[in-house]
């Protein structure tokens, strides 16, 4: 298996692992909003996430800023609190409005916070490494696909849940972002810091 591979089957894994479903979370939560048919704002949604947490991703990793753990782990399901937090006060019909749209920017944003998350695990894994763009990139490259597994996972529950059975498109978003959120407070209270 080439370097490039390795990496990139531990970003894969590291987004699709049960036991760091914050992560998962998050792209639910940025996603409960939208519906299959605007399946191209989900892929820049999601890339613009990528976009963000690669940024800090790279810098942690090479250590050109340091953070506290503690801090991170409380600031993911913060991250993910006031998305869904968001999800729920927004109206349906200001989601066509306008070329960049909160959740645009939430998720830029938040991506560099949950990068810096990724990097404890990247850094541990590549150990004094001092090339690794490769790494990066491929670990990068895993987690975009992850990500858009997730997602088209979570657009087939969409359809079929708003789609097929009916079930309006507020009340799918309020459901979701509802969960979504509780789940994130919760693992907010766990991961207090002070």
């Amino acid at each position: 298996m080439s370097e490039f591979s390795l990496y990139f089957q531990l970003g894969l894994e590291h987004i699709l692992d049960p036991k760091g479903y914050d992560h998962i979370l998050f792209v639910i939560a940025l996603c409960a909003i939208y519906v299959p048919r605007d399946w191209k704002k989900v892929l820049v949604l999601v890339t613009a996430f990528t976009i963000g947490h690669s940024i800090t991703l790279a810098l942690a990793t090479l250590q050109l800023i340091s953070f506290k753990t503690e801090v991170i782990e409380f600031l993911i399901p913060t991250t993910i609190l006031i998305t869904s937090l968001s999800n729920l006060v927004r109206k349906e019909k200001n989601l066509s409005r306008g070329k960049v749209q909160i959740n645009y920017v939430l998720a830029v944003v938040f991506g560099l916070v949950h990068g810096l998350g990724f990097s404890s695990f990247l850094r541990g894994i590549l150990g004094k490494d001092q090339s690794i763009f490769t790494q990066l990139l491929a670990f990068n490259v895993g987690l975009e696909i992850g990500q858009i597994i997730i997602v088209t996972l979570f657009m087939v529950m969409s359809f079929i849940t708003v789609d097929l059975f009916g079930l309006g498109r507020r009340d799918w978003k309020m459901i979701i972002s509802s969960a979504v959120g509780g789940i994130a407070l919760t693992i907010m209270l766990e991961n207090k810091y002070w």
